[in-house]
């Protein structure tokens, strides 16, 4: 039986995005099931203008470099590896609603649920992973 990997994005910006994608699609790659529910600023990971939204707070900028010069695939890159590698995209209705968004500000191939839909995949989870 696979693993279960449960994660909650609720904090925004660069550094963050890369903590939820690293730990998804490492989880992914070990044949794990995986989901990711976005809460709050953490939207923005998969608004399609993260490029522009997502930034690296002070005193972090340098790690931008060091992911080019270390070859870390960019955001919109992780996202692609986490899809194809089955990783559930879950946008918080809720928090969407609160905040004035529908599902077209979104990337491609994420659903939309609730606490409990989110909780359905928790309940069952091996590892539950909060940023």
């Amino acid at each position: 039986m696979a693993k279960r990997v449960a994660i909650i994005a609720s904090n925004g910006g660069l550094d963050n995005a890369y903590k939820v994608f690293n730990i998804a699609t490492a989880a992914a790659a070990t044949d794990a099931e995986v989901a990711i529910f976005f809460t709050f600023e953490a939207l923005t990971m998969i608004h399609k203008d993260a490029d522009k939204l997502l930034t690296m707070g002070p005193g972090k900028e340098h790690f931008v470099e060091g992911f080019k010069r270390a070859n870390v695939p960019t955001i919109p890159e992780l996202i692609e590896i986490a899809k194809e590698s089955g990783v559930k995209l879950i946008a918080c209705q809720m928090t969407m609603d609160v905040m004035g968004l529908t599902k077209d500000a979104f990337i491609d191939g994420i659903d939309v649920g609730g606490a409990v839909t989110f909780l359905d995949f928790a309940y069952d989870a091996d590892v539950s992973v909060t940023f």
